[in-house]
């Protein structure tokens, strides 16, 4: 058995019942919805005409929400319906990065996320979901995929139906017929400043690059006329997030680089100073994480209602082993005067671990076109290099380091920065199958975020370190300025990624 829907856009007269009806059964505070209708318009006046699509949870036989959630708190039923359980949620938000159709949100009253669960209780007693019920033009049609003889697998047989975004294969069992195209790909709309009845907020439309391309809506075209409010799930707490958790991993990866080496002079810096530096960040990391929980008290439900399935909750436990690593690498420095090869070797292992693990954090969040990179892994430990030798750098020169060294951290810094910003310009610059990817780098390169990123990652937090690290001055203030300025650039890049990642709708 597998419940499904059709919905016939041919029939919809966009009278809102689904959404209103949804809202009243399940007692859904004012200003999110489960369902909701959205209005484009397309053709010139005289010769225009309205659309409708009703928009919701698709359902799908590889939903990457249940994938992605660290607590179970998503699951699929035996009857094929994604539910979801508001007391095992912590509140990330990731389930909202992975879901393509932007399904979910975070309910006000609760501080959990939610979504349709195609009234499951309804089903359950034999009765259809409130929003056929109510739909005046019966657009609405569920039942049982599975029943080759049901009304909704003849329909789905006999007419011409569509899903949207089937390239995630993410297999949504929400079809529709008769729906306008430019409605399934949002993107390509033309975009308005305003609704029929409300502005739009500043900065909703980030990522409208005009209608200059090519392959955009010329004016005439699809435009958007009505729709809801969409959330921006991540914002600077997770950028900072990955800023710290760079610092914390590149700071200890860097120390048994140079321990190996040979560096013994400097022993009380890579032995000591560091793993005290590691921790400060690292405990920072996991203050960040904990706090954007929209329910940071259920932060614990990692270890005790864990889906090893995710990233987020593998990525915590990752975290928690380097932080109990480094922690024993301080303790034995202290408590004995050295630190065993075993200790350092697993401390290392675990940086390079817990600065890269968020690479397949990201790619569990599969709505997030841009974010879908194969060289994310890399350029995560080329960022971790970076912060490691920036940050070793300004604690060398108030602790003391040997002149080898402070050569070493400079040429590594210079080399770390021109390999991130070969990998950002191939990301940004390279062909890309998701012109949604093509779309959000665009944003940094020439649309609304450019000034940022050419002004503070490429210029600022690039160029300038390495002009101040290879201009012959003798001094170390140079080092100390460069080292300052690539941590700003490499906090200002994570800053303006995770923008332009959620500047593309999903719906």
């Amino acid at each position: 058995m597998r419940y499904g829907f059709v919905i016939d856009q041919n029939r919809c007269i966009g009278c809102h019942a689904c959404t209103v009806a949804c809202k009243e059964e399940h007692n859904i505070a004012v200003g999110v919805n489960r369902t909701w209708v959205k209005y484009v318009e397309k053709g010139v006046y005289p010769e225009t005409r309205r659309h409708f699509a009703v928009l919701r949870c698709n359902h799908c036989d590889d939903a990457p929400c249940i994938e992605i959630c660290p607590t179970v708190a998503l699951f699929r039923r035996p009857d094929g319906i994604v539910d979801f359980d508001h007391e095992r949620c912590i509140g990330c938000k990731s389930c909202m990065q992975a879901c393509p159709y932007d399904a979910l949100y975070i309910d006000p009253d609760r501080n959990t996320a939610a979504k349709c669960n195609f009234d499951a209780s309804r089903v359950e007693m034999g009765y259809k979901p409130a929003c056929e019920v109510v739909c005046p033009t019966q657009a609405i049609l569920s039942g049982d995929l599975d029943d080759p003889q049901s009304d909704i697998s003849r329909r789905i047989a006999m007419d011409k139906v569509t899903v949207r975004k089937p390239e995630k294969g993410t297999k949504p069992k929400l079809f529709y017929a008769g729906v306008e195209g430019d409605l399934l790909t949002p993107a390509m709309m033309e975009p308005q400043s305003s609704h029929f009845w409300a502005e739009k907020a500043p900065g909703e439309d980030l990522y409208a690059l005009g209608s200059d391309r090519a392959d955009r809506p010329v004016p005439g075209g699809a435009r958007e006329v009505y729709d809801v409010p969409h959330m921006i799930p991540w914002g600077k707490k997770i950028a900072t997030y990955l800023w710290t958790k760079s610092i914390a991993a590149g700071v200890l990866l860097l120390s048994t680089l140079f321990l190996n080496m040979g560096f013994q002079h400097d022993e009380l810096v890579l032995n000591f100073f560091s793993p005290i530096v590691s921790l400060i960040f690292l405990t920072a990391t996991m203050l960040l994480l904990v706090f954007d929980l929209k329910k940071p008290s259920r932060f614990f439900f990692l270890l005790t209602k864990p889906n090893l399935n995710s990233w987020l909750t593998l990525g915590g436990y990752v975290l928690m082993i380097f932080g109990a690593l480094t922690a024993l690498w301080l303790g034995q420095r202290v408590l004995t005067g050295t630190v065993s090869n075993l200790v350092i070797w697993a401390a290392a292992l675990f940086a390079i671990a817990s600065a890269g693990y968020s690479a397949f954090l990201f790619a569990q969040a599969r709505g997030r076109d841009f974010w879908q990179s194969p060289l994310l892994f890399w350029h995560l430990l080329a960022q971790a290099i970076i912060a490691g030798a920036a940050m070793l750098t300004l604690v060398g020169v108030f602790t003391g380091v040997t002149v080898p060294m402070f050569y070493w951290l400079a040429n590594l810094l210079v080399i770390s920065l021109l390999v991130s910003v070969g990998m950002i310009f191939a990301e940004l610059f390279l062909k890309h199958g998701a012109d949604d990817t093509v779309r959000a780098g665009e944003l940094l390169t020439k649309g609304a975020l450019r000034k940022s990123f050419w002004i503070f990652v490429i210029g600022l937090g690039t160029i300038v370190p390495v002009l101040l690290i290879l201009l012959p001055i003798g001094s170390v203030i140079p080092n100390v300025i460069a080292a300052i300025f690539a941590l700003f650039g490499l906090w200002m890049y994570e800053h303006l990624w995770i923008k332009a990642g959620q500047a593309l709708p999903l719906s």
